[in-house]
């Protein structure tokens, strides 16, 4: 009976703080579901009509979805690619001893802690402007033409602002795991006469796979939301060479007052973000289970 009692008490005091959760997240869903199945825009207030699923039809149709998709794709498989494989080498890197570690480890992990958009103005400024930039000034000292990153490959460039910002957060989760590896292991398949590239493929990969799973989880659904660098480096261009989906509903929205078609592409968003997240937390299950 008491114990009956301490459950009811703790789901009581627990139930504000459900409840504001659920109401944090509903209402607003609620409201985009509604305004996306209305034509509203803001440059016409008070013209609203009910259209049902035509936003949803149009969205889905316009080209620049299909470009805006591929982007996001490109996006998030580009950035993996590299915080995981640059993850591993870093993690491996400063699991060694050295002097200044401790150091080394802080300068590495400290991008990871500066907001996207003041790292988006220093790549855009500092290092991939085609006239100061640092870039431009070792392709002049090489002899060699500047060239405009942001103009002529928008969506790497985007890709490498992102990857240095999040590299450290896979180098952080990979060494943690790394530094879990039973060392013993290693030395007697080193006795065993495994050589160094034996070592790595077949015991530390092996051990680094479930953190892998784990830093492509978390990164996947925080890249599916990418905004702040596009926005302050290239707005989506040239053309739509790099919006991606999140962009592409900002400029609905926010450039072009479309509220209606802005809620249906959020909408559209937020479903495909939640198939991704679906599919990734059955895939870490799996990893986890095995």
């Amino acid at each position: 009976m008491a114990t009956t009692h301490s459950r009811s008490a703790a789901r009581l005091m627990i139930s504000p703080a459900v409840l504001l959760l659920l109401a944090w997240m509903i209402i607003p869903l609620a409201m985009t579901l509604y305004f996306s199945t209305l034509r509203y825009n803001l440059l016409m207030p008070g013209m609203e009509e009910f259209i049902g699923f035509d936003n949803y039809r149009y969205f889905l149709t316009d080209p620049a979805f299909y470009a805006a998709f591929q982007n996001t794709l490109l996006l998030v498989v580009g950035v993996l690619l590299i915080t995981v494989i640059g993850g591993v080498l870093l993690a491996l890197l400063l699991d060694q001893e050295f002097w200044g570690q401790g150091i080394v480890r802080i300068l590495a992990i400290a991008p990871f802690f500066v907001m996207p958009t003041v790292s988006a103005l220093v790549w855009k400024n500092m290092f991939m402007n085609p006239v100061n930039g640092l870039f431009a000034h070792i392709a002049k000292g090489l002899g060699l033409q500047p060239y405009d990153f942001l103009a002529h490959a928008p969506l790497f460039s985007i890709v490498l602002m992102v990857s240095w910002t999040w590299l450290p957060f896979a180098t952080l989760i990979l060494l943690t795991a790394l530094q879990s590896l039973d060392r013993e292991q290693i030395e007697a398949a080193e006795m065993d006469g495994a050589g160094a590239f034996s070592r790595f493929f077949y015991i530390v990969v092996p051990h680094l796979s479930r953190a892998a799973t784990v830093v492509v989880l978390i990164e996947t659904i925080f890249l599916l939301s990418v905004f702040a660098e596009i926005l302050v480096t290239t707005n989506g261009g040239p053309g739509y060479a790099s919006t991606n989906i999140t962009y592409l509903v900002y400029a609905q929205s926010l450039l072009q007052f479309d509220v209606g078609g802005g809620a249906a592409g959020g909408i559209v968003a937020v479903v495909l973000a939640n198939i991704v997240a679906i599919f990734l937390m059955r895939m870490i299950g799996k990893n986890l289970d095995a």
